[in-house]
């Protein structure tokens, strides 16, 4: 148990000479610094100037008893491991400790073997919670510097206005939900939110609830018990529990089922919830900012949302718009991921290259543009991007953003393959369109999952190709 050249340090607090004797020689022989204290005011008064590894405790003591004394130490060193010495029947004292913060407890006359292991434990315990906080603070360090304010790139008077609303709503704990389609920028407005919010350095949980399964939404989002299903072998805590303090983002926030949205809604409404196969209310202060491609308001009149979560989601409510109606924006962007993706490499493109862009609809918005200039990049051979180099479905002023069918791959053509062609194409275009979520690509299509996944599977479709 010793570490290299350092003692573990223990504080034995026990108005019994005997016992903190017996405790003292134990640990001592296990290459512990042992300090010891007669009563909870002498070891409050020894933890306020040094710090230590682990405490054992004993919940009966004169001046002041071992709850007050855990209290206050866990206010003084919140990461300090506490052990409490209780007597045999004080269950109820002991409940309580540990409802209060002690790590563990252990009935005297204690066992050897199972106070050194309880001991054992603490200290791992102390171990693995230091390298924790270490890891969340450079994760928010990463956060903070992968995102920086020059990401959003927008010169249009419409996006000017989200970027007003960002720093207004920011420092406030308002819900908030931001509507907007596929590609637009929905993830980067939150990620701005929580940058520039007063919990920037507490928990910033992300999670998609169209990724995940419908039947596994409800455990990672609330956590579970022990037992409440088949594969629950052990208690976990859920997203909200982890991001206490800080910032729950919950993309595509619309797929939610009807009992996860009464579920959020309590939340929102009494900050309270119960793990998957509990019964324990727990409390959590979360901040929520949800996204969404879908028109919530119109999901609440068609039924398919919740209208009392749809009010209390939309505190503030924030419509991102489609590049189609900001492409002035576009020789912003293309600069913006020129650089991004050329390696220090000046890439220019041609004016007629500008002008394709410049005239496409842009179905899949910002990320897109963003993939066709990563794309254009790769693909050209020195400093100029040409037409030649942009992957579009169309090139050319005027036509549809779907590729015209090349009559003169077929001879002769058949009404067959010329509606093989479509459908491939519209097909391709729902899966790009629900991020490869099959399920909701055939929600879109409106055809059966099983159905999709035979065209799939018929025209050999592979993510790359969208």
């Amino acid at each position: 148990m010793k570490r290299p050249n350092q003692q573990y340090k223990a504080l034995v607090v026990d108005d019994e000479k005997a016992t903190r004797t017996n405790i003292r020689d134990l640990l001592i022989a296990e290459s512990f610094a042992v300090e010891e204290a007669a009563d909870g005011v002498a070891a409050l008064e020894m933890a306020k100037k040094r710090l230590y590894d682990v405490v054992l405790l004993d919940i009966r003591m004169p001046k002041m008893d071992g709850l007050t004394v855990l209290r206050h130490l866990k206010k003084l060193q919140p990461h300090l491991p506490v052990i409490m010495f209780t007597a045999f029947g004080t269950s109820e004292r002991a409940i309580e400790a540990m409802k209060i913060g002690a790590f563990d407890y252990v009935t005297k006359p204690f066992d050897v073997d199972e106070l050194l292991a309880t001991i054992h434990r603490a200290l791992e315990y102390q171990k693995l919670s230091a390298e924790v906080r270490v890891l969340r603070k450079r994760l928010a360090e990463v956060e903070a510097g992968d995102f920086q304010p020059d990401q959003f790139v927008s010169h249009a008077t419409s996006m000017q206005k989200i970027f007003k609303m960002i720093g207004k709503v920011a420092p406030s704990k308002a819900t908030v939900l931001i509507e907007g389609e596929t590609g637009t920028g929905k993830e980067l407005v939150a990620n701005a939110i929580w940058y520039h919010s007063t919990r920037r350095e507490a928990p910033y949980v992300k999670v998609n609830c169209a990724a995940i399964p419908e039947g596994l939404l409800e455990s990672e989002l609330f956590g579970h018990e022990r037992g409440a299903f088949t594969d629950a072998h052990a208690q976990r805590k859920g997203h909200f529990e982890v991001a206490d303090g800080g910032t729950l983002f919950l993309d595509e926030v619309g797929e939610m089922s009807p009992k996860l949205q009464s579920k959020l809604l309590r939340i929102l409404e009494q900050g309270e919830f119960q793990r998957v196969g509990g019964k324990e209310l727990l409390k959590v202060d979360v901040r929520i900012v949800a996204a969404t491609n879908r028109n919530l308001r119109e999901e609440t009149r068609l039924g398919r949302f919740r209208k009392d979560l749809y009010y209390r989601l939309q505190v503030v409510h924030l419509v991102i718009p489609p590049l189609r109606e900001r492409l002035e924006d576009i020789p912003h962007l293309v600069t913006h991921f020129l650089k991004k993706f050329g390696r220090k490499r000046d890439f220019t493109l041609t004016h007629a290259a500008m002008e394709i862009l410049r005239q496409y609809e842009w179905p899949g918005n910002v990320r897109e543009l963003e993939n066709v200039i990563e794309r254009a990049v790769v693909l050209a051979g020195d400093k100029f991007i040409s037409s030649e180099h942009l992957s579009l479905p169309a090139l050319h002023a005027g036509e549809s953003q779907w590729k015209k069918i090349d009559t003169s791959t077929h001879s002769p053509l058949s009404l067959r393959s010329i509606l093989a062609n479509v459908e491939k194409d519209v097909i391709l275009q729902a899966l790009t369109k629900a991020r490869w979520n099959k399920t909701r690509a055939a929600k879109l299509l409106e055809i059966d999952r099983r159905v999709l996944f035979d065209k799939i599977k018929q025209y050999d479709l592979k993510p790359e190709e969208h």
